[in-house]
């Protein structure tokens, strides 16, 4: 038998009893508040990670959706919408999606115009695709409707478009819109809305609207072979620079290749920022339980001084008495633990699932609090608060080598 743990539970048990003495009270005082701080700082911690974790994720996969991670465009420098053309290489769209973290290869145009119905009218990047557009990302966001339904025999019509786009211009499913070009000569085009996408991004959904690719083709003045661009999808968005020497090595030198993070760089700098101040959260609220816990293990110690002296007199070491009340600092600690992932996981779940908190999508590209949770994160989470926790109770501790039994023990 673990003599130290033993009377550690037996003292844990005494001060959780509710007493009318006035030291059992205030030892029992001590520990809930040291295990509430203790509780409150892991779930916080866990909910911090949670949520840095999942905005980084749901903000990067919503741009990626847009966009896709490596993209191949004409090497002219131009900042406008109005793109220059490349031609189609037949070679390139046949080894690019052999790579093993290729996951996609599609082809795109894009066209700036201004959309006009009878109550509004809007500006807009019109999106030519082609039957090599992968839908995954916005068949998950429809809002209404369906995508634009690509057929190689017929030229279609059709106007994929945002929700907010919608709401502004009062269009639904089905209405027809006149898109105008300024160009010389000017142009214009008669469109019906096919389907209304929400994907939360506020400023990409309303910049962006999707149709067949050669109505821009015809609009730019651009043969059948002639596009803006690749997009090119990976596995994992951690590999993209890696990915990249590999493409490039295969691309046509008349190509200019760059990644997601060289397109939104701000953005992307931002999104890494926030790794900065979860561990500026993680730091403090483990500086809140081991501070509470050592206050509280100084309190139990002091409220036990007979307790050690008449330990010592009867030949116990500094080790042994020392253990018991780590064991109590552990007791406490662990129960803390417990509580803390039941808050945090229960309150991170009922956020991922029913979406209580909401963000506006125009600030943060997200209309609700993203909940990202795995293993990994709550092991370390735990572990780190445990060891930090249990490394600073030697300090208190040290003092028990100090008690004198001759100065604690009392007689009546």
């Amino acid at each position: 038998m673990n003599i130290g743990n033993f009377i550690a539970g037996r003292l844990m048990r005494q001060a959780s009893v509710q007493s009318k003495g006035k030291a059992s009270g205030f030892s029992k005082m001590i520990v809930n508040l040291a295990l509430s701080a203790v509780a409150v700082s892991i779930a916080v911690m866990i909910l911090a990670v949670a949520i840095v974790k999942g905005y980084q994720k749901e903000v990067k996969d919503k741009i990626i959706g847009f966009h896709a991670p490596l993209q191949l465009s004409h090497l002219a420098v131009n900042n406008s919408f109005e793109s220059y053309p490349i031609s189609r290489d037949s070679l390139l769209e046949i080894e690019a999606p052999l790579l093993s973290e290729v996951t996609s290869m599609q082809r795109y145009a894009t066209k700036a115009g201004i959309i006009k119905t009878e109550q509004a009218f809007e500006g807009i990047v019109l999106k030519g695709v082609d039957d090599s557009y992968h839908w995954d990302f916005f068949t998950l966001n429809l809002f209404a409707g369906k995508v634009l339904d690509w057929k190689r025999d017929s030229l279609k019509n059709e106007l994929f478009l945002s929700l907010e786009t919608a709401k502004k211009l009062q269009v639904t499913v089905g209405t027809e819109v006149l898109v105008y070009f300024i160009q010389d000569p000017p142009r214009v085009r008669k469109l019906k809305v096919c389907g209304i996408f929400d994907t939360g991004l506020g400023d990409l959904d309303q910049l962006y609207a999707f149709t067949d690719i050669r109505h821009v083709q015809k609009l730019n003045g651009w043969g059948t072979n002639q596009i803006s661009g690749y997009e090119i999808g990976l596995k994992n968005l951690a590999n993209v620079e890696v990915i990249r020497e590999e493409v490039a090595a295969i691309t046509p030198y008349s190509m200019g290749l760059s990644t997601i993070i060289e397109l939104y760089p701000s953005l992307f700098d931002w999104l890494s920022l926030l790794d900065l101040n979860v561990l500026i959260i993680l730091g403090l609220m483990v500086a809140v339980a081991a501070i509470n816990m050592i206050t509280a293990l100084l309190i139990l110690i002091l409220e036990r001084l007979q307790m050690i002296g008449l330990l010592k007199a009867m030949g116990g070491t500094h080790q042994q008495i020392a253990s018991i009340f780590l064991w109590m600092a552990a007791r406490i600690i662990g129960r803390g633990l417990l509580w803390g992932n039941l808050v945090g996981l229960g309150l991170g779940l009922i956020q991922k699932y029913f979406g209580i908190l909401k963000l506006d999508s125009n600030a943060y590209y997200l209309n609700k609090v993203p909940i990202a949770l795995n293993i990994t994160d709550l092991l370390w989470i735990n572990l780190l608060a445990l060891f930090i926790c249990l490394s600073l109770l030697l300090l208190p501790i040290s003092i028990i080598a100090r008690i004198q039994p001759a100065k604690t023990i009392k007689f009546n």
